[in-house]
């Protein structure tokens, strides 16, 4: 359960965000230091909510630390808008939450879309962000394999329908209008085989130090991820075995030491 829970008008969007673990020191949100942790954004992934992208890791993540969850555009309590649900939008929303929250910097841990969205705050806002843990993250259409753009269900890659149940009942439980669910997976589609704004020249421009995380049988394909830890400057790799795209985030015995190490 969040320490707390609100709402924050943003471009016209009434973001859904949560708090979870230690209370913000603002003395460590501009310069840091050695032993000072930064505030922690979790930015879940598409059709899902922050319950169902981080329960398995948020307990761990929030002890001794400030975390920030918000909800992105149309996903989980926070309602659509007629606005293009795209990565820039997404990032420009998350930047001015943490503007309302008085946040000048902070960590990011984004899986799927939000590791979209963190990614392009990495490269449009740089002086943000402190360090990124970027999973199941691609920067080109192409690193994603051919079965995941085909929409191939027999795929094991690809979520069953237990994981599609999951999300339905999730979006019916807190969605201001749970009758749109359809509708919202249509305009998710759309959003998820859309053109990413980056080319490689992008990424050799972030600053922040970078872990990339996906799963073996992951959407995105391993020879992609081993491109982008190449072109991100100062950026590690780690690929989970036997772990898919729906069960990365719950792979905490081996997800969160490494996690853990990184951030601290």
């Amino acid at each position: 359960m969040p320490t707390s829970s609100a709402y924050a008008k943003v471009n016209g969007v009434e973001m859904y965000y949560e708090v979870h673990g230690a209370a913000r020191d603002p003395g460590t949100d501009a310069a840091g230091g050695a032993d000072a942790r930064l505030p922690l954004v979790l930015l879940h992934g598409g059709v899902t909510t922050v319950g169902l992208s981080f329960a398995a890791v948020l307990p761990a993540l929030a002890a001794g630390r400030h975390i920030v969850a918000p909800e992105l555009q149309g996903h989980g309590h926070t309602a659509d808008t007629d606005r293009d649900l795209t990565v820039p939008n997404l990032a420009s929303d998350v930047v001015a939450l943490l503007d309302e929250l008085g946040i000048q910097r902070a960590d990011f841990l984004g899986y799927s879309l939000g590791g979209l969205t963190a990614l392009e705050i990495g490269i449009r806002h740089p002086g943000r962000v402190g360090r990124l843990v970027l999973a199941a993250t691609q920067y080109h259409q192409d690193g994603i394999h051919d079965e995941v753009h085909a929409g191939d269900f027999a795929s094991p890659r690809l979520p069953d329908q237990a994981d599609f149940q999951e999300m339905a009942e999730a979006y019916a439980a807190c969605a201001p209008h749970p009758e749109h669910f359809q509708d919202f997976l249509g305009k998710i589609s759309v959003a998820a085989n859309a053109p990413l704004p980056w080319t490689a020249d992008d990424l050799r421009t972030v600053q922040a130090p970078t872990l990339l995380v996906i799963g073996d049988s992951d959407f995105v394909r391993v020879e992609h991820a081993a491109e982008m830890q190449r072109l991100i400057p100062r950026s590690r790799l780690a690929v989970l075995p036997a772990t898919t795209h729906m069960t990365l985030m719950r792979r905490t015995s081996l997800l969160l030491p490494m996690v853990g190490e990184f951030l601290d």
